[in-house]
């Protein structure tokens, strides 16, 4: 592959991960601009390794939270009642609905007929109104501190809208934490540790398969997308927190509004 689509691929999944767009979306864009035959979205390698880039980075960026996450693991299984146990079982729960979708979803063969550019740019439109309004009228005085079951559990029930092409997993949890009325910053970063299992689930699945086909190819090529979706990634991921300190979400509504409306143009 060359390195200039390496660098297109790596820029879209690192940059698009973990803010309230669709990288499906951008990736319906680069592959109707591009001739046929150069895009490679489609190469389960090198979505694997994008896909292990964005995952290192997001829990580099999250060392701290992560750790406390582990000990708050172990902490489960010695029932141990500590903050640590509480944040790890809030992730558990915002988590699994999602994974049981998607299982659902994929063992119904569903999901394959939802991966269109059609659905893909209705949902980005779509999904972009109840975003604007929960950021715009949502309340804004909970921090991560006051996640509680319930609220994980809406949260993870959310995510399962993610599962739509387009609908952007970060846009869907963002928009569900803003409506439950979390800080926009909150919202964020607990929307970016939310994606922790959820990649790295995926990922594991994805490596099992190529285990499963013996396709190994190009894995040079895999480990340069991975670093640079990885520091893409990382860039993306502190870039956008600080935005939220300081702007609404109105950016990413109007954008997800272009893209949709430049999908179905295109088309």
């Amino acid at each position: 592959m060359a390195f200039e689509n390496i660098l297109f691929l790596a820029l879209i999944q690192g940059v698009t991960e973990f803010i309230p767009v669709s990288s499906s979306g951008q990736l319906t864009l680069l592959h109707t601009w591009m001739p046929s035959g150069q895009a490679a979205a489609d190469d389960l390698t090198m979505d694997v390794a994008l896909h292990f880039g964005t995952l290192l980075a997001v829990i580099l960026y999250f060392r701290v939270e992560v750790k406390n996450l582990l000990h708050g693991g172990v902490d489960i299984l010695a029932r141990r009642e500590t903050q640590n146990r509480a944040q790890a079982v809030h992730l558990i729960l915002a988590t699994v609905p999602v994974l049981l979708a998607a299982a659902a979803l994929l063992a119904s063969g569903l999901l394959e007929h939802l991966r269109t550019p059609e659905v893909v740019a209705w949902a980005s439109i779509l999904f972009a109104v109840p975003l604007y309004l929960a950021d715009r009228f949502g309340a804004s005085d909970k921090t991560l501190a006051s996640v509680e079951n319930r609220s994980a559990l809406w949260l993870g029930l959310a995510q399962i809208l993610a599962l739509i092409p387009g609908a952007s997993r970060s846009g869907v949890t963002l928009m569900a934490a803003r409506g439950l009325g979390f800080e926009r910053e909150a919202a964020a970063r607990f929307s970016m540790l939310m994606a922790i299992p959820v990649i790295s689930c995926f990922a594991a699945l994805s490596l099992l398969q190529l285990l499963l086909q013996g396709q190994w190819g190009a894995l040079g090529e895999a480990a340069l997308g991975a670093v640079l979706a990885g520091g893409f990634a990382f860039l993306s991921i502190d870039v956008f927190l600080r935005m939220t300190r300081k702007v609404s979400l109105l950016p990413f509504v109007l954008y997800r509004l272009a893209l949709g409306g430049a999908i179905l143009w295109l088309l």
